[in-house]
């Protein structure tokens, strides 16, 4: 019987046993996969996905690496990093097919170079399109479930096209965080409008973005899922736990819903951070705080 490594292989190129994944997270934290696999075609990531669903090997998906967490111990089973050979794209007038691995900020300039509106407020998220899809990601007021028509998956019953309205999209979320599906691919529906207008606004947006951001240090973006009707920074800061440290791990001073790694941070001392801004906001505002970023691996 062929090993689990002999079968990723003649599904995907690029195989890579004990790979450790901080290399390929934005956080530069974390131990090794079992096995690391990079489909360099949207069919091999279809098929590695849906072998993996067939023979219940455990895995994950990670896009650009961003908003999460990679244990120090890594993460056993497969991880599958979707990105460079899964991004292709073609514009139809307002309408976008996009494959998973297409990173979002270039995808937001190339519509605004086409004189198409809706995306300018992901020019500055730094995630692919299949993770932001995921986690209805957004800024500014806006989210990808303003611009999503629908988006084809591979789940354990194979491909699937699922529209919008099944999606389950909310703040930060979709019910493909809670269902097994990998995406592959997705059509978006955007505005026509004057190209140096919806320049100027993602402009504006970039430009507020790098003031109120901290650009520069590794981390995962924001941590908290904020409260409703209320802001995580605005509370981080109120409670005092701007600049609070524990090892390389650090609340940012730019903005409090940020942990940096400003060294050679630990996930476990990241961990130990987030319970101390925890603990502050419940005495300080009788708030819990959720999280945002995605624990992955053995904690």
């Amino acid at each position: 019987m062929a090993t689990l490594e002999e079968e990723l292989r003649q599904r995907a190129r690029d195989v890579r046993p004990g790979e450790p994944l901080w290399k390929h997270v934005s956080m530069r934290i974390g131990g090794p996969a079992d096995f690391l696999v990079i489909p360099r075609s949207v069919e091999e990531l279809r098929d590695v996905a849906a072998f993996l669903f067939a023979r219940g090997v455990p895995f994950v998906t990670l896009g650009q690496g961003s908003n999460v967490l990679v244990a120090d111990a890594g993460v056993r089973g497969v991880v599958i990093k979707v990105g460079k050979g899964v991004d292709r794209v073609r514009f139809a007038g307002a309408q976008v097919a996009v494959q998973a691995g297409h990173g979002l900020p270039r995808l937001a300039q190339a519509a605004a170079r086409r004189g198409l509106a809706g995306l300018e407020f992901a020019a500055g998220i730094p995630a692919s399109v299949g993770g932001a899809v995921v986690m209805n990601a957004g800024a500014h007021g806006h989210a990808m479930s303003e611009v999503v028509e629908r988006v084809r998956v591979v789940t354990p019953r194979g491909e699937e096209v699922l529209a919008a309205a099944e999606l389950g999209y909310a703040y930060r979320t979709s019910v493909l965080q809670h269902r097994p599906a990998v995406v592959l691919e997705a059509d978006l529906s955007l505005i026509p409008a004057p190209a140096a207008e919806v320049q100027r606004r993602m402009d504006a947006w970039l430009a507020q973005r790098s003031v109120t951001q901290p650009i520069g240090p590794p981390s995962s973006g924001c941590v908290f899922r904020n409260p409703e009707g209320d802001h995580a920074g605005r509370l981080i800061d109120a409670a005092g736990a701007k600049g609070l440290a524990v090892g390389d791990a650090v609340v940012s001073e730019i903005h409090a819903n940020y942990i940096v790694n400003r060294h050679r941070a630990t996930a476990a001392q990241v961990l130990a951070l987030i319970e101390q801004v925890r603990e502050r906001v419940r005495r300080y505002a009788g708030v819990e705080l959720e999280l945002e970023i995605k624990l992955l691996g053995e904690f």
